[in-house]
């Protein structure tokens, strides 16, 4: 096992939608696409966003994208129009994201 960051075995993408943001994680190989349904959790998630995300996290699995999707409720402080927030957008979320540290199995980095 090897700890690295989600940015070395996945890519992001991640947007805003009102008060929420939603955060795209694409595995670079099958084999990490299935490591990461098991890994990838929502709880995981809310736990590494708890400063920001105060809603709930959903989780939405595209298997022929190899990607996960993450819905973050109540994480931009009411939205773009609405916060004192200085940049109340989910631009950076999926950034945010991919420093997420995890163990990963030897073979899926060779």
């Amino acid at each position: 096992m090897a700890k690295v960051q989600l940015m070395d075995i996945a890519i992001a993408r991640s947007g805003d939608k009102g008060d929420g943001s939603n955060v795209g994680i694409k595995a670079r190989t099958p084999a990490i696409y299935q490591f990461l349904k098991m890994t990838l959790t929502t709880e995981l998630v809310k736990e590494h966003f708890k400063e920001i995300c105060f809603g709930k996290v959903t989780r939405y699995e595209l298997d022929n994208l190899n990607a996960l999707n993450f819905i973050l409720e109540d994480s931009l402080g009411g939205g773009g129009t609405e916060t004192l927030i200085m940049d109340a957008q989910g631009k950076v979320h999926g950034l945010a994201l991919l420093f997420m540290e995890l163990e990963v199995p030897d073979e899926l980095l060779a």
